[in-house]
């Protein structure tokens, strides 16, 4: 009843579609009759502005999930079975997180001590629970991150964009005796 590409932009803005309708719905409520449900309007509208605002984060972090390969999110590791290669990183263990631009397409390339670099294609099945996955390293600019990933590679333009670095200092102070 849908076509197929139709139905695929509505997945990928599922989340600001929402927020759009808890929104509308909200307003409504507020310039209903009466003020039964101000408080609940209210809350609606604050609800629906942050799911807005998260839902068009995720829409510019998601592509199509045809590339190669599947991703795999569970309790801090990611886990990716590629054709060619794969691997499992544990997020605590993560030194750096780059976009690499150099392969077609893009690949995340996740790095950690001890283990050969895991490079994931951005358009891997699975490869949108990344996004909840690197929001919890801590200090990393979402904005930066998705900035770089819409970005377009420019000839002669940087090429591998370190997204985010864990900082060794303070690693090193928590590790002392």
């Amino acid at each position: 009843m849908i076509r197929p590409e139709a139905k695929n932009q509505l997945m990928r803005w599922r989340e600001a579609l929402t927020g759009g309708a808890l929104l509308l719905t909200g307003l409504w409520w507020l310039a209903g009759p009466g003020q039964l449900l101000t408080i609940p309007a209210i809350a609606m509208i604050i609800a629906g502005l942050a799911l807005i605002r998260i839902g068009f984060q995720r829409a510019r972090f998601r592509s199509a999930g045809a590339g190669p390969g599947s991703v795999r999110v569970d309790e801090g590791q990611v886990t990716y079975f590629g054709p060619l290669t794969g691997g499992v990183i544990a997020l605590g263990e993560l030194q750096a997180l780059t976009l690499d631009r150099r392969q077609h397409p893009a690949h995340w390339r996740l790095k950690q001590p001890g283990q050969n670099d895991l490079m994931i294609p951005v358009n891997a099945e699975g490869a949108e629970a990344l996004f909840d996955a690197f929001a919890t390293l801590p200090g990393l600019k979402t904005a930066r991150m998705l900035d770089a990933l819409n970005k377009r590679a420019e000839p002669g333009g940087e090429q591998q964009v370190v997204i985010w670095r864990r900082d060794l200092s303070a690693h090193a102070q928590l590790t002392v005796h």
